[in-house]
């Protein structure tokens, strides 16, 4: 496990919340948007509650609303109505500023096509969630990216430009940048959905070492074998959760 900075990592204001809460919770969320054609809506009157240290794959067809759930989990988007409570915060309470604090201090998100800032060389990248949130000093910013790349077997790339990657590094330089101001959720949306089945079972692997470190981990797929292996699966159609 890695060493955390010598200073601790600030995190958001405490909760009312006990110690025990789910991590997620999820009350009633219902998300519509205004199209065209008319109110669309995207997720009815979700129910959903993920404790800490589960491993949960979210599986379904495009459109079934499980981007918009994932959305709703990150801040990324609002609700139209209901709850959406993540590690004790309630995030429609906050306001963008507060939210994208939030976010960079609790949060590590992983995307399907890896969003690397292409100029910037792979321990910047890493650095990144570490230099928006003002956490530790500029030595201890580099010091922690280095001990991630090299958990990543990727300390030999830390000056180079993405690029210059496969994509399977790429997603692992993803995951560090993640893990840069270890958070205790990772959402991953589709981190294997260009990968070959090789290197999509080695992300796996490090997503269920995350989880028995005690990290909870939420994965977006559609592969439905890596689903199967997760410690929970939760099926999302017409904007509803059908199975879980």
């Amino acid at each position: 496990m890695l060493k955390l900075f010598a200073r601790p990592i600030p995190t958001a204001a405490a909760s009312s919340q006990p110690a025990a809460a789910p991590m997620i919770e999820l009350r009633n969320v219902v998300k519509q948007y205004e199209t065209a054609a008319g109110a669309y809506t995207a997720l009815k009157g979700i129910d959903l509650a993920i404790e800490r240290g589960e491993f949960v794959a979210v599986v379904g067809k495009s459109g079934s609303g499980k981007s918009t759930l994932i959305n709703m989990i990150t801040g990324i988007d609002r609700p139209t109505a209901g709850m959406v409570q993540v590690a004790g915060t309630d995030l429609v309470r906050l306001d963008e500023g507060r939210l994208a604090e939030w976010r960079g201090r609790n949060l590590g998100i992983i995307f399907q096509f890896f969003q690397l800032l292409p100029t910037l060389t792979v321990a910047e990248n890493v650095m990144l969630p570490m230099d928006f949130c003002d956490i530790g000093t500029a030595r201890e910013r580099r010091a922690r990216a280095a001990a991630l790349l090299e958990r990543m077997e990727l300390a030999e790339h830390a000056d180079k430009l993405p690029a210059a990657l496969s994509g399977g590094q790429q997603q692992r330089v993803a995951i560090a940048r993640a893990l840069a101001n270890d958070p205790g959720l990772i959402v991953a949306d589709e981190p294997t959905g260009n990968l070959d089945s090789r290197t999509a079972d080695s992300i796996f692997h490090l997503f269920e070492d995350l989880v028995a470190q005690g990290k909870t981990v939420m994965m977006v797929t559609h592969d439905n074998d890596l689903a199967r292996r997760a410690g929970r699966t939760v099926v999302v159609a017409d904007g509803e959760i059908v199975s879980s």
